[in-house]
């Protein structure tokens, strides 16, 4: 209380509200992964958690698209021959093929990757263009190393001392070796579930571009058998992975294959009956020596250190037009980028249902953007195990729909037995309440342990869930219905609390949860008249 010494006028304002809760953000995912550089004006960003908002910044601190290379190879077993130059009715496994009017054989040939394959690039690509924001950015190392599961988990660890994330993910863990994906993927449901207790784990399946009677194995019981049983509810897993338009036809040509002289000479024998023409006109003459000096700028160009963007566009618009193998070659490579897994555009997908309709509002029934299709199609009745399985271990499911596009079929985290934390919405949702709740009582902490501040806390907590409740994110016909707080001495506190220097408060809240499951029911009535 003020003491006054001078005789005068005083004026007291006194608060007549508590604080406010204000909602923590509820969809800024971070990545961990390998970048171009990181780089910050001369300052390594490697290892450190960084803040973006655009893909744009994202080029300026970590830079561009890696340079993925790949050699063609052909198949053992060539197909049987063919009277025509039509495509083979079965091409196996090929990812290219022609008709050798020579051989009068169908060769078919494969694209093997070059290197190590780096995905974060592309997925951070897939995350914005499905409604991204915010995101964090960790580097653990540039292109050219080997994905190390180590390098990794350090990442995660860095994120720790960030308290903004609310979403995890790790697209390059899917190109690491299975055991060191699995264990990978066990981090971060111990970073999201035990270290933090406030995020949230995006996972992805291992080979998950195979179907599930794959020869090699079925990549969803490999998938459950290795992710463990430990803080399921703090994480989802999506399957298949899709087929994306991210990289362009523009973005490529003949500088991504390693091996330019089986690139040389395939066009050669397809164009041969031009190349070994005996009397050309001057015109065709001049059209022979077009595509020598084409082919022969293949090796040079890639020999040179410092490439050409002039001449490797010259030379791929005269390649697209006098080959038809060159463009199927190309396309093929595409094809290959643009296999993702989706948990990057599950992020994407988070934050827009997040910012249109609220975290309560669970993240299906969406199409996704920049996907073309889903690596594997899925029935209704292959849904049924990834969505309710013994082990309660579920993973979503994105399907494709006529007239629809690509789904997101599916809402349950990894806990899929527990009716507390069955879906997405409901563990996120309790994840933005407590946290929010959390930083808003910090205000408190050192205020004298009495009733005032009792009442101060519960109607501030009050007043922000029934925001909430209005909002749509409790269910209950009335606020009371929807939660209750209780806070004070003999309600949640014993003196030796008060002693102790306890102030605890209890929140009960009725979740509003999804309906998965809608049944229609029919019946014959009496005819009336």
């Amino acid at each position: 209380m003020a003491q006054y010494k001078t005789p005068g006028v005083y004026v007291v304002e006194k608060s007549a509200f508590p604080n406010s809760v204000v909602e923590v953000a509820t969809a800024v995912p971070a990545f961990i992964g390998y970048t171009e550089f990181a780089d910050n004006k001369g300052t390594s960003l490697a290892n450190k958690p960084w803040r973006i908002t655009s893909m744009a910044e994202f080029i300026a601190y970590f830079g561009g698209a890696p340079k993925t290379r790949f050699s063609i190879a052909g198949l053992a077993a060539p197909a049987a021959s063919e009277a025509g130059g039509a495509p083979a009715a079965n091409v196996g496994s090929a990812d290219f093929s022609f008709f050798d009017a020579a051989t009068k054989k169908r060769q078919q040939y494969v694209l093997s990757t070059e290197g190590t394959p780096y995905i974060l690039y592309y997925s951070m690509l897939l995350f914005f263009q499905n409604g991204g924001g915010p995101c964090y950015i960790v580097s653990v190392g540039n292109y050219g190393d080997d994905l190390d599961a180590d390098k990794i988990t350090a990442g995660i660890d860095t994120l720790l001392k960030e308290q903004e994330p609310t979403m995890v993910l790790v697209p390059d863990a899917v190109h690491l070796k299975d055991q060191d994906c699995a264990s990978v993927q066990s981090a971060l449901l111990m970073h999201c579930g035990y270290k933090t207790r406030n995020r949230f784990a995006l996972l992805d399946v291992y080979d998950g571009y195979k179907d599930r009677q794959d020869p090699a194995g079925d990549c969803i019981s490999a998938f459950r058998e290795s992710v463990g049983s430990n803080f399921l509810d703090f994480g989802a897993a999506y399957y298949p992975w899709i087929n994306t338009s991210i990289v362009k036809d523009k973005d490529l040509d003949f500088t991504s294959i390693a091996n330019p002289d089986v690139l040389t000479a395939l066009i050669k024998q397809e164009l041969s009956s031009i190349l070994d023409a005996k009397d050309p006109t001057p015109a065709a003459k001049v059209k022979i020596d077009q595509i020598n000096a084409t082919l022969a700028a293949i090796t040079t160009t890639q020999d040179q250190s410092n490439e050409s963007a002039f001449d490797i566009h010259t030379v791929n618009k005269t390649l697209m037009a006098v080959s038809s193998l060159y463009p199927q070659i190309i396309l093929a490579i595409q094809k290959k980028l643009n296999l993702l897994p989706p948990a990057a555009g599950m992020a994407g997908v988070y934050t827009m249902v997040d910012n249109t309709r609220g975290v309560w509002k669970a993240p299906a029934n969406v199409s996704i953007s920049g996907v073309v299709s889903p690596a594997v199609s899925i029935s209704n009745d292959e849904q049924e195990d990834l969505n309710v399985h013994t082990q309660g271990k579920s993973v979503n499911a994105i399907r494709s729909f006529i007239g629809e596009g690509v789904m997101v079929w599916g809402a349950r985290t990894l806990d899929g037995n527990s009716l507390d934390w069955r879906y997405v919405s409901v563990r996120r949702t309790m994840l933005m309440i407590e946290e929010s709740i959390k930083q808003a009582c910090k205000a408190y902490v050192f205020e004298p342990n009495t009733a005032n501040t009792w009442v101060t806390v519960k109607s501030m907590v009050r007043n922000f869930l029934t925001s909430v409740w209005k909002r749509g994110g409790l269910a209950g016909a009335s606020a009371d219905d929807a939660f209750s707080v209780f806070v004070g001495l003999g309600e949640t506190m014993t003196a030796d609390d008060i002693l102790e220097g306890l102030l605890k408060v209890s929140v009960l809240v009725a979740v509003s949860r999804p309906a998965e499951f809608i049944e229609i029911t029919f019946e014959q009535q009496m005819q009336k008249s």
